[in-house]
């Protein structure tokens, strides 16, 4: 049986996308899933943990990440798909072309937002894009500062771009950028932490959102 390929998508840089989808990979190795990486943003982050990763091998479950530009991904991911379960691609910021290609092969379009208004403003972009591809996406709320006061206005204004929002998020945590510099994710490092509870709610939740959106395909 094929994977499933999920694009993590989001056209303003700095959303902490790439972090985002190295503990998403690892949650669901967790949970049992044969999941592999294409990395398709130029600045090769997501790659470059790999390698961190790989170095590590006898440490950490092996997540395979392949670098792709990104009028490539696609093909990438669609041949890693037919050796795992789910394949994640960081999009690269900023390119609407090469966007474009990887939100049509995916079955679900994931877009980790700041909960900020010029966050949530640049995303209508990617939104835009996920609907003129007929691609369902559902943001997720990344890098959420403690006792956020503008969280219910910032959900609230996604809501009203009829965009779905997850219940999940991530945390702004030390535990999610540190246990990434060393090839790793906080699910992995700290696994009793707030930090690694809340990065496998997410992968639950963006797992149902994948079954939900394959039902309806």
């Amino acid at each position: 049986m094929t994977g499933i390929i999920v694009a993590i998508a989001q056209q303003k840089g700095g959303a902490g996308k790439t972090t985002f989808t190295a503990h998403l990979a690892a949650a669901w190795v967790r949970a049992r899933h044969r999941v592999a990486l294409v990395d398709a943003d130029p600045q090769g982050s997501l790659t470059a943990w790999g390698a961190l990763r790989a170095a590590e091998s006898g440490r950490w479950p092996a997540i395979p990440v392949e670098s792709a530009s990104g009028w490539r991904a696609d093909t990438v991911a669609g041949r890693l798909a037919a050796a795992h379960d789910l394949v994640l691609i960081d999009t690269p910021p900023h390119g609407e072309i090469d966007t474009r290609s990887v939100v049509r092969a995916a079955t679900l379009v994931v877009v980790p937002v700041q909960p900020t208004p010029l966050d949530v403003w640049a995303t209508r972009p990617t939104l835009t894009l996920a609907a003129a591809e007929g691609r369902p996406a559902l943001v997720v709320f990344n890098r959420v500062p403690p006792r956020a006061t503008l969280n219910a206005a910032m959900r609230e204004a996604i809501q009203a771009e009829g965009a779905r929002l997850a219940t999940a998020s991530l945390g702004s945590r030390v535990a999610f950028a540190a246990a990434f510099g060393e090839g790793a994710t906080a699910v992995e490092t700290a696994p009793g932490s707030r930090a690694a509870a809340e990065a496998i709610a997410v992968a639950k939740e963006v797992l149902a959102a994948v079954r939900a959106a394959q039902r309806k395909g």
